[in-house]
């Protein structure tokens, strides 16, 4: 499992203003009060390193409590279907480095590892997902609101999990790989 966040609403990277300039006034993802800031969306992906199967969700921030939340809402969904977590390989943000995230691994038995600073190729199956992810629902059409295309993201993983083919599974889609979900031969 991969777990990563990209921000739907603007580009990062190491060739990103931001990365460029990591001093510079309004770089933060903080508004003047601690809070979230207005226009940015953080989506947090799990990716089965063998079907590539997709497990995503979007949030407004990327704490250690929310990446929490949603490693347990992952396990959960992926256990509905007979894929059991046991590493989970996550970028080398806060959340990921906390107490909170780590007690929690070990709680639910997942070996917990980080990517190479600056080396996003080192989690390359959850980048070329949030690629696709660009390219087919973030920047795919004109939303009318946020919540419209948080809305539109169950259609893309439908799409992506279950009929896009997928050159690491034969061209078969990624849920093809999946042979023991509860209820697939009754």
């Amino acid at each position: 499992m991969c777990p990563g966040r990209v921000e739907a609403t603007r580009r990062c990277g190491p060739r990103s203003r931001r990365a460029r300039f990591p001093g510079r006034v309004g770089t933060s993802r903080r508004n003047a009060y601690g809070g979230p800031k207005v226009g940015y969306a953080f989506v947090y992906t799990v990716i089965d390193d063998h079907s590539r199967v997709a497990y995503t969700e979007v949030h407004d921030d990327e704490t250690a409590v929310t990446a929490v939340g949603f490693l347990h809402r992952a396990v959960d969904w992926f256990a509905d279907r007979g894929v059991t977590i046991e590493r989970v390989l996550s970028d080398n943000g806060g959340a990921y480095r906390s107490y909170l995230w780590r007690d929690n691994c070990e709680a639910l038995s997942i070996t917990s590892k980080f990517t190479r600073p600056y080396r996003p190729q080192t989690n390359g199956k959850v980048e070329r997902f949030h690629r696709t992810m660009a390219d087919g629902w973030a920047y795919a059409r004109c939303y009318t609101s946020e919540q419209e295309r948080r809305d539109a993201l169950a259609g893309l993983l439908h799409q992506y999990n279950h009929h896009r083919p997928h050159t690491a599974c034969d061209n078969q889609p990624p849920f093809s790989r999946l042979i023991n979900v509860p209820g697939q031969y009754s």
